[in-house]
C-alpha cells in the first residue's frame, strides 16, 4: 500500500520536473530564435550562400539541439558518419518530430531543405529562413509542388548544396515509417546524384501527439548511399525507405 503511494507520489514529481524543464526550454528556445533570427537578418547579406548556412542556420540549430540536451536531457548518438559522401547528394530521413529538423542541420552543411510555406510566415524565425533560401512548396498543389522540388533541388546539387528531404510529408509516430512520396528519389534520379538515408527514433522523446519532453538517448543511424543510377524513381525510393524501416526496426 505505501509502496504504492511512494510509486504514485514520484510519478507525480518526476511529472512536475518534466513539465518546469520543458516550460524553461521552450522560453529559452524561443528567446534564442528571436535574437538570432534578428541578427540573421540584419547581418546576413554581405555572406555568400553557401556560408550562409554554416554560419547562421548551424550555429542556430547547435545552439537548440544543446539547450534541449541541458534543460530538457534530450541526448543523441550517431552512427554511421562513415557513410557520409564527400560529394553533396539527396538526402531522405524518416519524420517523427521537430528534433530532427534541427539536429540534421547541423549534420550536414551547406544545406537547403523542403519545408511548407506556411513555415516562412513565422515572426522572426520564417522572416530569417527565407533568406537561406528554402524550397518552400504548397502541399495544394502536388504537381506544381513536386517540379518545384526537382528544378530548385537540381539547381542546389549543382552548386554543392545538400537536399533535405522527409519524404513521409508530416510527422510519423516512432515505429513503421509512413507512405513515402517520391519526390526525393525523382530528384536525385534526375540530378544524377545519390540517396543518403537517414534513420532516427527522436519522436519517442520529443513526441509529435505531447509537447513534455522526454530525457534519454535519441538513436540516429546514417546509412550507405543509394546509387540512383541503375534503378528506377520508384526503385530508388523504395530502397531508401525499406532501409530506414529496417533501422528503425532495431531502435524500437
Amino acid at each position: 500500500m505505501l509502496s504504492g503511494v511512494g510509486s504514485s507520489m514520484m510519478s507525480i514529481i518526476f511529472h512536475i520536473i518534466s513539465i518546469i524543464r520543458t516550460t524553461v526550454f521552450y522560453l529559452s528556445f524561443a528567446l534564442w530564435t528571436a535574437l538570432w533570427s534578428t541578427v540573421m537578418i540584419l547581418f546576413i547579406y554581405p555572406f555568400r550562400f553557401r556560408l550562409r548556412h554554416r554560419v547562421f542556420v548551424k550555429t542556430w540549430a547547435i545552439v537548440s539541439v544543446y539547450l534541449c540536451r541541458l534543460i530538457c536531457g534530450v541526448r543523441w548518438n550517431v552512427k554511421g558518419r562513415e557513410n557520409i559522401p564527400e560529394t553533396p547528394c539527396v538526402i531522405i530521413s524518416n519524420h517523427q518530430s521537430t528534433w530532427e529538423t534541427f539536429f540534421l542541420q547541423t549534420l550536414l552543411t551547406p544545406q537547403t531543405q523542403v519545408i511548407k510555406q506556411e513555415l516562412l510566415r513565422i515572426p522572426f524565425f520564417g522572416w530569417a529562413f527565407k533568406k537561406i533560401k528554402p524550397i518552400a512548396i504548397s502541399r495544394k498543389d502536388a504537381r506544381q509542388a513536386l517540379q518545384q522540388v526537382r528544378d530548385q533541388g537540381k539547381a542546389a546539387l549543382e552548386h554543392n548544396v545538400w537536399v533535405l528531404i522527409f519524404p513521409e510529408g508530416t510527422r510519423t509516430k516512432p515505429g513503421e515509417p509512413g507512405k513515402f512520396s517520391r519526390g526525393g528519389a525523382g530528384l536525385a534520379k534526375a540530378a544524377e546524384v545519390d540517396i543518403l538515408p537517414i534513420a532516427h527514433n527522436a519522436g519517442s522523446f520529443w513526441p509529435n501527439d505531447g509537447w513534455l519532453k522526454k530525457p534519454g538517448t535519441i538513436q540516429i543511424e546514417i546509412g550507405p548511399v543509394v546509387n540512383t543510377e541503375k534503378l528506377s524513381v520508384a526503385e530508388a525510393n523504395d530502397a531508401a525507405r525499406s532501409w530506414i524501416a529496417n533501422s528503425l526496426s532495431k531502435m524500437n
